[in-house]
């Protein structure tokens, strides 16, 4: 186990083979897994001019396991995200929101040897989570980070099956946030430019759809308004448009990692009591309970697959940029 196989960003854009090297002994909780399967997501675009192991929505299969390891074994099939270690002392990590944790492990700021994108990989067995028989690891890979937002911003802030849950952009969180949202036995409403993706949204299960481009007025057919909004697109809405489909007390969560400001008119939200909820990823109870929510609910990603080499992750991260992935794409081993 003394080197493996990692794919790093690039000064001009373009991921290069690279290797890494871990210590011959695996020490405490850590766990060696061979990975199978990783998932892309828009963040690791912001990554691939920086010099670090990109990836992290991870899924393999434990070859070897440290002396303190006590739940997993040779042979399973596990999966990783955005978060890799905390203090477990603090008190956000004894309320169980340890993605707050001052001293958090995340991706791009810790552990830059390593990522989803290569060979194997080693982490603490307290970070990673069991994949259910019934979801593949095309279908996983894209839940550790992508699937673990969104159901963040439902679970964490108490979304009830009651609501009316707004979903703006169809695409690699959007579509997850519909199937969730909708099996969560919610109504939702997806917000789209046009109407290119209404059939897809209305198959994923979307109760309605209304397309925004052009539009100077957006009218909801049902006299119930918008209890939350999940905004999974980069840029921002035209707040002027969205604000007067909110409900009282609705609650916006901008889910999208996006430079810049987030501007939006004052009043209205002054008058609606309306507010705007920022989030990261699931902790790790709650992300196990999205996975077997996903698996007992037939919940998967749509996906497209890539090798798991230069020119694949190369193709996949510059076809990613353009818009061109069909939700999502997966690099495999």
């Amino acid at each position: 186990m003394p080197s493996f196989t990692v794919f790093k960003g690039a000064k001009d854009g373009r991921p290069v083979k690279s290797t890494t090297t871990r210590p011959d002994e695996l020490t405490g909780d850590q766990v060696y897994m061979r990975i199978t399967a990783s998932g892309l997501c828009g963040t690791d675009l912001h990554y691939k001019t920086a010099d670090m192991a990109l990836g992290h929505e991870g899924v393999g299969v434990v070859e070897q396991v440290g002396p303190d390891v006590k739940g997993l074994q040779k042979g399973d099939r596990v999966g990783w995200g955005y978060e890799h270690d905390c203090c477990s002392r603090c008190q956000e990590c004894l309320k169980g929101n340890e993605t707050y944790c001052p001293q958090r492990a995340m991706y791009g700021y810790a552990d830059l040897d390593q990522g989803s994108f290569g060979s194997h990989a080693v982490w603490r067995e307290a970070f990673l989570f069991k994949i259910p028989d019934n979801l593949s690891d095309d279908a996983a890979a894209p839940l550790m980070c992508g699937g673990a937002t969104v159901w963040n911003a439902l679970r964490a802030y108490d979304a009830q099956p009651t609501e009316t849950i707004g979903v703006m952009g169809v695409g690699g969180l959007g579509h997850l946030a519909i199937q969730f949202a909708a099996k969560m036995g919610c109504r939702v409403v997806v917000l789209s430019g046009s109407d290119g993706k209404k059939a897809e949204a209305l198959r994923l299960g979307a109760h309605e759809f209304l397309a925004t481009k052009g539009q100077k007025e957006l009218q909801l057919s049902g006299a119930k308004k918008l209890d939350r909004l999940l905004v999974t697109t980069s840029a921002m809405p035209d707040w002027n448009l969205v604000l007067p489909l909110l409900a009282p007390g609705a609650v916006i969560h901008p889910l999208a990692v996006a430079d810049g400001n987030l501007e939006i008119p004052y009043m209205p939200l002054l008058l609606s009591a309306i507010s705007i909820q920022g989030s990261v990823v699931a902790p790790r109870h709650l992300h196990n309970q999205m996975l077997e929510f996903a698996a007992l609910h037939g919940i998967a990603p749509v996906v497209e697959t890539f090798p798991m080499s230069e020119e694949g992750i190369r193709d996949a991260m510059e076809r990613l940029e353009k818009g061109e992935v069909h939700f999502r794409a997966v690099l495999k081993n």
